[in-house]
């Protein structure tokens, strides 16, 4: 039988991958609770719940998820999300398309409005949530870098997301784009009108397809951390050990919920997830890691050529990083000076 490499040796190597999972599951539990709120106010439209409410709600059963042992536990939510996933993807292209439609098309402005500095703190933050995109690719180098080939798997896994984000979540932002131009909404569900009962069926695809996502960005915290605090040699299944993961994963759950809650600006949270998480682990550290360990032609034109387009890459990607990074904490700065905290959005 092949070794099987363990779960928390995977994440210990990739601390990066914790700082992206932090702030995905802050935007990720503000676009649950959005989509909560949406459905709830279709069927009750002068409820009193808050946006707050969802948030917190969705944090309640994102807990409860958490304290299923390990990622492997999670097959049959991960089956589940990612048919939510197509759902969600096929629904909301073809709702947006039916209301770019039914838009006065001279009336929609593809450019950047607001004065020259606006436009390029907009042009920043917008680095920060393309660079967001490709971050999906992470859960399935996530669950297949666990075990033997590691190499074969992590590239089954990747081509499988990229294949999956190319037919999706691209096709969604280009037709998002068309429809709506420089207006539309970060979430796009939020910029669709009609027909009503597509747009519920949008959102709670959404909310299906993200519960799985937040598992899957909070688990390699959790396996860091359980690694230093669960009892060495006893079942990960004991009381004790039980008790840790209740009390660590609760902590870790209220922290990202109070911090959605208060701050509920979700394009901001994605591009600085995408600024400061996704953009050094999908595009600077592989570059980095190919010229310390790649394997180099004999030629010395080709190798000097790879080299070189590796160095511009690291350079050009860490320069897309810090300036989506500035876009991102300058809108989150205006943000806070127009909202009062936990603001209902």
């Amino acid at each position: 039988m092949a070794p099987t490499v363990r779960e928390s040796d995977v994440y210990e190597r990739d601390e990066e991958k914790q700082v992206a999972s932090l702030g995905n599951n802050i935007a990720i539990q503000i676009a649950a609770g959005s989509s909560l709120k949406a459905v709830y106010k279709h069927y009750h439209e002068d409820g009193t719940l808050t946006l707050q409410h969802f948030i917190i709600f969705f944090g309640t059963f994102e807990l409860f998820l958490s304290q299923l042992p390990d990622i492997h536990s999670l097959r049959w939510v991960n089956g589940l999300c990612t048919l939510s996933t197509i759902g969600f993807a096929g629904t909301t292209i073809g709702v947006t398309i039916y209301n770019g439609k039914k838009i006065d098309r001279e009336s929609v402005s593809y450019s950047l409005q607001g004065s020259s500095s606006a436009k390029r703190f907009a042009a920043f933050n917008a680095l920060g949530a393309i660079a967001f995109s490709f971050g999906d690719a992470m859960l399935p180098e996530i669950q297949n870098t666990v075990r033997e080939p590691s190499v074969k798997n992590m590239y089954k896994g990747l081509s499988a997301a990229y294949t999956v984000i190319v037919l999706t979540y691209w096709q969604l932002a280009f037709s998002g784009y068309w429809a709506f131009g420089s207006e539309v909404q970060p979430f796009i569900v939020a910029s669709l009108t009609v027909p009503k009962w597509t747009i519920v069926m949008a959102n709670i695809f959404a909310v299906i397809q993200i519960s799985g996502c937040y598992q899957i960005y909070c688990r390699p915290t959790y396996a860091y951390f359980e690694e230093r605090m669960v009892s060495n040699g006893k079942s990960s299944f004991s009381f004790r050990n039980r008790l840790i993961r209740l009390i660590f994963t609760t902590i870790y759950i209220a922290l990202i919920t109070l911090i959605a809650a208060a701050m509920p600006f979700f394009v901001d949270f994605v591009s600085i997830c995408g600024a400061i998480g996704f953009t050094p682990l999908d595009f600077v550290f592989p570059a980095l890691a190919f010229l310390k360990a790649g394997k180099m032609p004999q030629n010395r034109q080709i190798r000097v050529s790879m080299q070189l387009l590796n160095i511009a890459m690291a350079t050009w990607f860490s320069v897309v990083a810090v300036l989506g990074c500035i876009g991102a904490i300058r809108f989150v700065v205006e943000d806070v000076k127009t909202y009062r905290f936990f603001h209902d959005m």
